[in-house]
């Protein structure tokens, strides 16, 4: 125990970059941990809405009418804990949140999950991976069948 106290001494540096990341760790295994929720790939999202899970995109309803996935509802990020009780049914089915960039959408997922949904999954790189992948979006209030989704 006095070398250790010794060598700390003798490289004060050395032990506090050490420690630093030791925290740094375990801040991120934290982090990971308090999301309760995966993130799926486009490829995987278009997977589960064949299944049948409902896409939730939590934009503006600009940003929305402008292009979204098809049969995705809309409900803003501000008004989703209010809307859940519309959602009820899907409590025990996936659900996919989508946002621009992936990012409201994991704290949209955050949020149904800590209302009791069960499957709710955030699409990884939200519409900006959907758009990369050139897969269809629908515009206005259009609506497209799942089976055009599967075939991109």
């Amino acid at each position: 125990m006095d070398r250790l106290i010794e060598f700390a001494g003798n490289h004060p540096y050395l032990v506090s970059a050490a420690a630093l990341m030791v925290v740094i760790v375990i801040v991120s295994e934290m982090r990971t941990r308090a999301q309760a929720f995966a993130a799926v790939g486009t490829h995987d999202a278009v997977r589960l809405m064949n299944k049948g899970a409902l896409v939730v995109d939590v934009r503006d309803a600009a940003p929305y009418q402008a292009g979204h996935i098809g049969e995705a509802r809309n409900i803003g990020l501000k008004a989703l804990a209010g809307e859940a009780e519309s959602l009820k049914k899907y409590k025990d089915k996936p659900v996919i949140m989508c946002c621009d960039t992936g990012m409201n959408g994991g704290a949209a997922a955050r949020e149904l999950g800590r209302l009791g949904f069960n499957q709710v999954v955030n699409l990884r790189g939200g519409l900006d991976a959907w758009r990369r992948e050139n897969l269809p979006l629908v515009r206005g209030d259009e609506k497209s069948s799942r089976g055009k989704a599967a075939k991109a």
